[in-house]
């Protein structure tokens, strides 16, 4: 019976243990999002994701694409008179009328904090002319991101099933408008006054994380039946700047716990590496162990230097768990033939833990090594033809 039950013991110890260690690696957050991601900003990696390439509907996190092509198309101290259509425009408002005066600017604090759609129409009608050509502008622009999944046809989102994106093409779409000064200010804005025909409005963030959880600056909510409740939220915290996405979340409890759940995730369990230093560090110390490696085939000379191809991104986060792990290998071509020409890869770097791989890389040659012609070999001839001739005339 003691047997039994020590046993169970340590079954059960052995089951907690091991629910831990995936919790402890993110697998077992019990997220209620439909899809989402972590992305860090200084290097793209992502460090965590559910379904991050499903396309999906966005809601009002559109609202980020439409501020994008404003901002960089538009005059903001331009005043607008809001169209019939603008102002009959449903769903989440700003309270628009018909006939009302507004900037351009007041409009994007109402399109971003209060998610007006509204807000949204009248701004692709002052761009564009129309919502049709201002959704054009939008899909233009999300071709010249590289986000092949992602669809617009509409400035607000409301649903519809050609209106879709995917959680790390939101990402990548809010990190590039986060770029952009005025977009970072509104979005990290919780309370503003605007100015509708001369008259102050009050407008307060609908983000319910920003101020109330550590380094959270921006970015959009979003709701639609469709959609459910999405939440696009930048945080910074130290040096490590990332991007959390999460879609399709049930309630907006569970859109705030998600967020935060990945948020903290991300801060307890990466540190930033200089991946850059580590390889160089590496490499030199190979190339100390093996000077006269190559063997140029036809060659001038067999003297060759080499070094690592740049690297984009030299700060990567990295497991704490793993930091300890990481390695760095060299595959290089020893056997070489001439022609050979500057910047061609001649090899290969791996950076990896026991977990994953953080980077690839070439090695390439640092200069042009021709292939011999006969002239070379004439004037080798004639050297050592000289040299023989100097041998000789000394032993006499």
């Amino acid at each position: 019976m003691i047997k039994k039950i020590l046993a169970s013991f340590f079954i059960l110890l052995f089951i907690f243990s091991f629910e831990n260690i995936f919790s402890s690696q993110g697998n077992n957050l019990n997220l209620n999002a439909r899809s989402c991601i972590i992305l860090d900003r200084t290097s793209k990696k992502i460090l965590f994701g559910k379904n991050e390439y499903n396309k999906v509907k966005m809601a009002s996190t559109t609202k980020i694409m439409t501020a994008t092509i404003i901002l960089e198309n538009c005059d903001l101290s331009k005043t607008v008179t809001i169209s019939k259509k603008a102002a009959g425009t449903g769903g989440s408002r700003l309270g628009l009328k018909t006939d009302d005066k507004i900037t351009i600017r007041d409009l994007l604090y109402g399109l971003l904090l209060v998610s007006g759609n509204d807000a949204a129409v009248a701004l692709a009608e002052t761009c564009s002319g129309s919502v049709t050509d201002f959704a054009n502008l939008m899909n233009e622009k999300a071709k010249e991101l590289g986000l092949n999944n992602t669809h617009f046809e509409t400035p607000h989102g409301l649903d519809s099933d050609n209106h879709y994106t995917t959680a790390y093409e939101l990402a990548i779409l809010t990190d590039y408008a986060l770029k952009n000064s005025t977009f970072l200010n509104i979005v990290g804005t919780k309370n503003y006054t605007i100015t509708i025909n001369g008259y102050p409005k009050n407008l307060t963030n609908t983000n319910e994380l920003l101020g109330s959880l550590n380094g959270i600056y921006g970015v959009k909510t979003g709701f639609t039946n469709g959609a459910n409740r999405c939440l696009v939220t930048s945080c910074k915290r130290g040096d490590m700047d990332i991007i959390c996405v999460v879609l399709g979340c049930d309630t907006k409890n569970f859109r705030s716990s998600d967020s935060t759940k990945l948020i903290n995730y991300a801060f307890e369990n990466f540190e930033y590496v200089n991946i850059k230093d580590l390889v160089n560090s590496e490499f030199n110390i190979w190339k100390e162990s093996n000077s006269n490696y190559f063997s140029i085939e036809k060659g001038v000379t067999s003297n060759l230097e080499i070094d690592i191809s740049e690297i984009s991104s030299p700060i990567i986060p990295i497991k704490k768990d793993d930091i300890s792990s990481l390695k760095v290998e060299f595959s290089i071509s020893k056997e070489l033939s001439a022609p050979l020409y500057k910047n061609t890869s001649i090899g290969k770097f791996i950076v990896y833990t026991s977990s994953e791989t953080i980077l690839e890389g070439n090695i390439i040659s640092c200069q042009d090594i021709n292939k011999k012609d006969i002239f070379f070999y004439l004037k080798d001839f004639f050297k050592n033809y000289s040299n023989i001739l100097n041998n000789v005339s000394l032993n006499f």
